[in-house]
């Protein structure tokens, strides 16, 4: 496993957590999301094998967050 640390602009409340959260959990291979509104970042744990970084940034942007690995 690996862990990564993505910034994630246009979250404004809990519920936008909830979501940047279930996104990033529904992916292949993503074991952990732990999502900060205050921080606007997301550290995530992943199966290198099953997913890469630019697959979660894509995902976030997908939901209408601007995401960049940090």
């Amino acid at each position: 496993m690996q862990n990564v640390t993505l910034k994630i602009d246009g979250m404004t409340c809990g519920c936008c957590v909830k979501n940047v959260t279930r996104v990033l959990s529904e992916l292949d291979g993503v074991a952990h999301a732990e999502v900060s509104l205050e921080k606007a970042q997301a550290v995530v744990s992943f199966d290198e094998n099953k997913v890469q970084p630019a697959t979660l940034v894509e995902a976030l942007e997908d939901a209408g967050f601007d995401a960049a690995v940090a």
